[in-house]
This record gives structure tokens, sequence and C-alpha cells, in this order.
């Protein structure tokens, strides 16, 4: 009869298997549950920053009467809303890349239970493949139909392309005061705004687009997607 004592941490039991795999699962749950939270509130912050501003330029109004002190304090208002839109923005698509990361996580972790339990594969509704298309299953992206990813519509639903569209008609708002600062006449304001607003919608977007494609390298896939 054998003596020898197996390996420190080499448990072989599938029940402690499944074990660590739950703990590191719900690990993950609550780390996408934090960057929820901080989404949110970066979204709440940013839209405190603009209406504080709106309401602050609203009693500057009424003292100066639109004159050419509300126009410089609005310029400098707006420009620190701007400020804090592009950053917020730029947080938001950190915390989405860090989602990203979170549901491969969870992905291979589900891999790792149907090695365990293969006849569990049909009550899974989610992804057990840690590629593209098996975090775009896990999340509910539909990358066949309408709201494709990559789509100007399913960009425009997201947090980041949400308050894309806001920063650049803050943009667009500074465009147009600064004509008017320059004594432009009207359809020479309303041009400047409209011209403001589209640039820094394509900006917001192209921008937007390259952030997608940043993806850690440490995340290359592992388990692919089976073709159909």
């Amino acid at each position: 009869m054998s003596t020898e004592m197996p390996p420190t941490g080499r448990d072989g039991a599938p029940s402690s298997k499944v074990q660590i795999l739950a703990t590191e699962h719900w690990s993950l749950l609550a780390t996408r549950s934090l960057t929820y939270t901080e989404s949110l509130g970066r979204v709440n912050m940013f839209l405190g920053v603009l209406s504080g501003a709106v309401i602050a330029l609203a009693l500057v109004a009424q003292a100066d009467r639109f004159g050419m002190t509300f126009i410089t304090v609005a310029i400098f208002m707006l420009t620190v809303v701007l400020f804090v839109g592009v950053a917020t923005v730029a947080r938001l698509q950190t915390l989405n890349r860090d989602d990203y990361r979170w549901v491969i996580g969870m992905n291979r972790l589900r891999h790792a239970y149907l090695e365990l339990h293969p006849e569990l594969e049909s009550h899974f509704v989610t992804s057990p493949h840690d590629d593209l298309p098996g975090a775009l299953q896990t999340l509910g992206i539909d990358i066949s139909g309408a709201q494709r990813l990559g789509s100007v519509r399913h960009g425009f639903q997201t947090l980041p392309g949400m308050l894309s569209v806001i920063v650049a008609a803050v943009a667009g708002a500074i465009g147009g005061l600064v004509a008017v600062a320059l004594s432009a006449p009207l359809y020479a304001v309303l041009l400047a705004g409209a011209a403001a607003f589209i640039l820094a919608t394509v900006l917001m977007g192209i921008w937007g687009r390259g952030a997608v494609k940043r993806i850690d390298p440490g995340l290359k896939p592992r388990f692919w997607t089976p073709s159909p």
C-alpha cells in the first residue's frame, strides 16, 4: 500500500475544481457590477456638470442680457463641460474594454465547467468560447441583424455613443458662440455651430471605433467558436 501523499494544491476531485471555478466566476460577476456602477457614476457626474453649467449660464444671461460678458462666460464654461465630456467618454471606453475582459474570463470558466460536465451544454444560453463571437453571444449582441456590432445604430445606443452626441452638441454651441463673439451674421453663426457639431461627431465616432479595436493581446482566444 502506497503512503505517498498527493502534491499540495493538486486535489483532482471534480467538486473541488467546480468550487474554485465558481468562486472565480462570482468574483468576475462582482467586478462587472463595479464596472457598471462606475460607468453610471461617470455619466451622472457629466450630466450634473452640464446641468449646473446651463443653470449658471441662465443666471448670467438674466444679468447681462446675452451681452459680451455672457458670451465670454459661456465659452469658458462650455469648454470645461466639453473637457469633462471627452474625459467621461474616454473612461467609459476603458470600462467597456474592462467589461469585455471579464466576459472573456467568464466564458473561459464556462468552458471549464463543460469540460468537467459536458452533458450540461444544452442548458447554457451564454457561450463557453473566448473569441469575439463568443463574447458577443454572452453579451446578447446579434452580429447578424440590424444591431450588429460596429453599426451606427448600435454605436449610438451605447453609453459612449450617446454621450459623444451630447459632447458634440456642446462643441457646436461653443462654435456658435465663438462666431457670435466675432460679430458674424446669423447664417454664419448657424454654419459655425453645425460645422463644429458635425466635426466633433465624426471625430468622436472615429475615436470610438478605434477604441473598440484596441483589445488586450493577453486576451488572445484559446477556445474558438466552432464554424456553423
